[in-house]
């Protein structure tokens, strides 16, 4: 969704508010978007400084990074960001540019979406993994392999120590 922001950039103490909804697809492949992304934006004219506040709500389907196990999740993510008319050259990215007034809200929320989401997913915080010996998902009970077994490179001092 495209929104005219001309109206909020040049009256202070306006405000624009719009919901809008469309679909995700993650580049990585690691989750597969099992709802479209409900998003509510609001842009408001605060002393001439323009502000852009979003809420956004999602499902997803999501293989675990530490036991493999597929799993679902509820997101939300609250965005903010400054808007300017136009950046000078050089300026680094704590604002985002608005050309003639026009904001593209998907495109901005599919990458703060992207930004956001964790580098690793876990089913639950105390996930124990998979053994790395047998591959036994440790959440379901302890495998059966040593707990623990001593280090090759370190035989040779064993063998001294029996002496």
């Amino acid at each position: 969704m495209v929104l005219d922001l001309k109206k909020v950039f040049l009256n202070e103490n306006e405000r624009l508010s719009a919901a809008c909804e469309f679909e995700m697809v993650d580049p990585s492949g690691e989750i597969t978007y099992t709802s479209p992304v409900n998003a509510s934006v609001t842009v408001s004219n605060h002393a001439g400084m323009v502000v852009y506040e979003s809420e956004v709500r999602f499902s997803g389907h999501i293989l675990c990074s530490r036991c493999c196990e597929p799993f679902n999740k509820d997101f939300a993510y609250r965005f903010n960001h400054i808007l300017v008319a136009s950046l000078p050259e050089g300026q680094d990215d704590d604002y985002i540019e608005a050309p003639d007034y026009m904001l593209d809200t998907d495109a901005l929320l599919r990458d703060d979406i992207l930004l956001e989401l964790p580098s690793k997913f876990l089913c639950k915080d105390s996930c124990k993994g998979l053994c790395p010996k047998c591959g036994k998902n440790l959440n379901k009970g302890k495998c059966s392999c040593p707990v623990r077994e001593p280090d090759p490179r370190l035989a040779a001092l064993s063998a001294l120590l029996e002496d």
